[in-house]
């Protein structure tokens, strides 16, 4: 597994994989936001918009990301939702993903991966040693995803309130 870290707005592909070079990536817009809220469901297949809070976009949004196709007029095809916890006693900077979204028919494709690499070297440059995301335990893709790109993952039973268990996936940079 590659720790090459993309630095510049075009997608890389890692591993050798081709990605293709009609996706660009880049900040997120108020534009983008607005086109997020309105496909992530049918992206997820379920109700998840709420988690893509605008609090994620107006106060913590700096670090968030969006991958285009500029075949398609520039069409909204992933992003990544991630902030920066600041340095506290309890440690250094720790880079946190929150909410991505690919769409279906770009999966396995290292849209996901590009976007994880860009948010990886945003966190090396703001002095993080961490990151941290949550999944729960049944998401198995999202295990699958985060394991395979060096990530390790810890069951927690209560994570979330009693009896709430939750995946916490973590990666030493």
């Amino acid at each position: 597994m590659s720790d090459r870290l993309i630095t510049n707005p075009t997608l890389e592909a890692p591993l050798g994989k081709a990605v293709p070079r009609n996706l660009r990536a880049g900040p997120m817009t108020k534009a983008h936001y607005d086109r997020v809220v309105q496909v992530v469901d049918h992206w997820w297949n379920g109700p998840i918009a709420v988690l893509a809070h605008p609090v994620f976009f107006y106060e913590l949004g700096q670090y968030a990301r969006v991958v285009e196709d500029t075949d398609q007029g520039d069409r909204l095809v992933g992003f990544l939702l991630g902030f920066i916890v600041p340095d506290s006693s309890a440690g250094p900077a720790v880079g946190y993903i929150h909410l991505v979204g690919i769409d279906p028919a770009l999966r396995r494709r290292g849209v996901a991966r590009a976007l994880y690499n860009d948010f990886t070297s945003s966190c090396l440059a703001a002095g993080c040693h961490k990151m941290k995301a949550i999944t729960t335990a049944g998401n198995e893709g999202s295990l699958r995803f985060h394991l395979a790109l060096g990530w390790t993952a810890t069951e927690d039973e209560n994570y979330a309130g009693p009896s709430r268990r939750r995946m916490v996936l973590t990666r030493t940079l």
